[in-house]
């Protein structure tokens, strides 16, 4: 009987790269490489072994193959160019194109690289990613897993900009959202879970980069991410909503290219710029402890932007049935979870504080009996898009 092959799983984020391998719905290995401190490090995960090492510049300069070497090490996949199924690779990009999954052929790499000479800074990752890919597994099946699929069902009225209809369809500007696929692996999970799915639900995916959505019958209505990654509430360098008078003035003032401008925009702002300090919540959370008052006001505004989008969110949706924390601060932070739902007791939402505690990257419910349900689940990215890369191409075959 013929081994199932495996699938690799590339997640290049805004703060961290991720690999892992998957032998159908069985994860066999995963590897996050992140930046600790001072130094990069990767935590390592296979059925049997669990590791963290120190990533050098070289090895981080060329993380896929110091991944395989080490699949390899651990004796899960000699040789991937047979062992190898297809790899599934997460796209962040603007544009109507990518709303979709598809398999990464030469026209969907030359508008990737479009996207990348026109716009955004994260897309060059994906691409210096992208080439790595082809040049250690040339001949391997690439699937393109849309970060914005999970919300091509935003209607018009949503997504709509309030700017020349003509410019805005002539250059493709539009709200696409961003965090599909972890919207969407929560949205399966909370299925599974409770056996049918509640109507109406607002999903807070809150780390390093944060997004909110609304969600009616399983399928988002809206989200606080636009065209871009910046839109939205704050993070944890990225400046989130911004008066476009602002920006002008900004530019003005400091001087700064539209690109140099961007880059201010993606790196310089958020947590960071309004704290002065650090973009990590749990440095903030102690430095706030020792009355720094900038800190303090920097964990307000995030605070009071995530409100407001739920609020304005249930308006949306007429209501509220559950809402859901995720991601590396919602998952862990019962600290940032107390303070959001905080004084929202008129909207039903009331957590129950030694639930809320005890609930840290796990799933649970957190609520207080007789109100809008309040739960934290664990994102799954990589499975959602080793899910949608196995869907795709069996639609394929």
């Amino acid at each position: 009987m013929a081994i199932e092959k495996y699938y690799l799983i590339v997640n290049v984020g805004s703060a961290s790269k991720k690999y892992a391998l998957y032998q159908g719905e069985e994860r066999k290995f995963f590897a996050h490489i992140e930046k600790e401190k001072e130094s990069y490090v990767v935590n390592i995960n296979s059925l049997d072994r669990n590791e963290k090492r120190i990533v050098t510049d070289a090895e981080l300069a060329d993380s896929l193959k110091y991944v395989l070497e080490i699949v390899s090490d651990f004796g899960i996949m000699k040789i991937p160019s047979v062992e190898l199924a297809a790899v599934g690779f997460r796209v962040v990009a603007p544009g109507t194109f990518f709303l979709k999954h598809g398999l990464l052929d030469d026209e969907y790499f030359k508008k990737l690289k479009l996207e990348s000479e026109e716009a955004p800074l994260h897309i060059l990752s994906i691409i210096n990613e992208l080439e790595n890919l082809k040049r250690l597994l040339p001949n391997i099946l690439v699937v393109g897993v849309s970060d914005s699929a999970f919300h091509s069902t935003i209607p018009e009225s949503a997504h709509t900009y309030a700017i020349s209809y003509e410019v805005a369809e002539k250059n493709d500007i539009r709200k696409f959202g961003y965090h599909g696929s972890s919207f969407a692996s929560v949205v399966r999970k909370v299925e599974k879970m409770s056996g049918n799915l509640p109507s109406k639900i607002i999903i807070c995916h809150l780390g390093s980069g944060s997004s909110i959505a609304a969600i009616k019958d399983g399928k988002c209505i809206d989200t606080s991410m636009g065209m871009t990654p910046l839109e939205g509430v704050p993070m944890a360098t990225r400046v989130g909503d911004i008066d476009p008078g602002a920006v002008i003035y900004l530019c003005q003032k400091l001087r700064l290219t539209p690109g140099e401008l961007e880059q201010y925009f993606y790196t310089k702002c958020g947590l960071l710029g309004m704290s002065g300090k650090s973009n990590d919540i749990r440095e903030l959370f102690s430095l706030e402890a020792q009355g720094d008052v900038r800190v303090k006001l920097a964990l307000d505004v995030l605070v009071a932007r995530i409100k407001n989008y739920i609020g304005s969110y249930i308006a949306t949706l007429n209501g509220l049935d559950m809402l859901i924390f995720s991601a590396t601060i919602g998952e862990r932070s019962f600290v940032m979870r107390e303070r959001i739902c905080r004084n929202m007791n008129a909207l039903g939402i009331v957590l129950d504080d030694e639930k809320n505690n005890a609930t840290v990257s796990c799933d649970g419910f957190i609520h207080k009996d007789g109100g809008v349900s309040v739960a934290v689940i664990t994102t799954d990215e990589m499975g959602e898009i080793a899910y949608q890369t196995q869907k795709l191409l069996e639609s394929n075959s």
